[in-house]
C-alpha cells in the first residue's frame, strides 16, 4: 500500500474536524444562546419547586388535615365539602392543583364518592390518582372495581380488579381482589373464569383468609359449568 493510500483517512479526518471547527465559529452566537436558555430553563425549574409549589405543597397538607379527620370519621359530605373554617378534598384539588396533597385528595374523594353511593364520581377521582405505594395504589384500582361492579359495567371492573391484583402482589389484597374478580365472571355466567380464578387463590394464597371458604366457591361454580 502506498503513503498516499495509507494517509488518507487522515486527511478526510482532519477535513471533518476541519469543519465542525469552522461550524462552531459560524454558529457561535447562536449556540450561545441555546445554552443560555438551557440553562436559564433549569433554573427557572428549580425557581418554581422551591418558590411556589414547596410553599403551596406545605399549605395544602396543612389545610387538608380537618378534611382527613371527617373522612376518617365517614362523614363523608364534609370531608368533599369541607365545613366553615376548613376545605374540604374537592376545593384542595381545586386550589392547589399539581401538588402532592392534591393528587392523595382524588383518592380521599373517590372513598368518600363510593360511600356516598355516587359511582361515576368515585371511578372519576379514583382514575386521576396517581399512587407510587402499592397498598393505596392498589387499593385505589380495587375500589375503581368495585365501582364499575355497582354501575354494572363488568368489562372495566374485570380490568381493573386484575391490576389491583397485580399491583398489591401480596398475600393480603391480592387474594381479595381475586375473589372480587371471581365474583365477577359470575356476574357474567363466565363459570370457567371464575373457577380457575377462585383456584388461584386457593394455590398461591392458601393461608389467606379467603382460601379459607374457597372450595365452596369453586365447587359452586364447576356445578354450573
Amino acid at each position: 500500500m502506498s503513503n498516499t493510500q495509507a494517509n488518507t483517512p487522515v486527511v478526510k479526518s482532519e477535513n471533518e474536524f476541519g469543519k465542525t471547527g469552522k461550524f462552531v465559529l459560524d454558529n457561535q452566537k447562536s449556540l450561545i444562546f441555546i445554552a443560555g436558555a438551557i440553562i436559564a430553563l433549569i433554573l427557572l425549574y428549580f425557581a418554581y419547586q422551591k418558590f411556589y409549589l414547596a410553599p403551596r405543597e406545605l399549605e395544602a397538607t396543612e389545610q387538608m388535615h380537618v378534611a382527613q379527620d371527617f373522612w376518617a370519621k365517614k362523614d363523608w359530605d364534609k370531608a368533599i365539602k369541607g365545613d366553615a373554617g376548613y376545605p374540604g378534598f374537592e376545593k384542595i384539588i381545586n386550589d392547589y392543583s399539581n401538588t402532592k396533597a392534591a393528587n392523595l385528595a382524588y383518592f380521599y374523594l373517590g372513598t368518600a364518592y363510593l360511600n356516598k353511593g355516587d359511582f361515576q364520581k368515585a371511578v372519576d377521582n379514583f382514575t386521576n390518582f396517581r399512587g407510587d405505594d402499592a397498598v393505596v395504589a392498589s387499593e385505589a384500582l380495587g375500589s375503581t372495581g368495585d365501582a364499575y361492579v355497582e354501575l354494572k359495567n363488568y368489562d372495566k371492573a374485570e380490568t381493573y380488579f386484575k391490576k389491583a391484583v397485580d399491583k398489591a402482589s401480596n398475600d393480603f389484597l391480592s387474594p381479595l381482589y381475586l375473589k372480587k374478580l371471581g365474583l365477577v365472571y359470575d356476574a357474567e355466567k363466565n363459570y370457567k373464569s371464575a373457577v380457575e380464578t377462585f383456584q388461584k387463590i386457593k394455590t398461591d394464597y392458601p393461608t389467606s383468609s379467603e382460601a379459607q371458604t374457597i372450595d365452596e366457591y369453586i365447587a359452586r361454580d364447576q356445578a354450573r359449568q
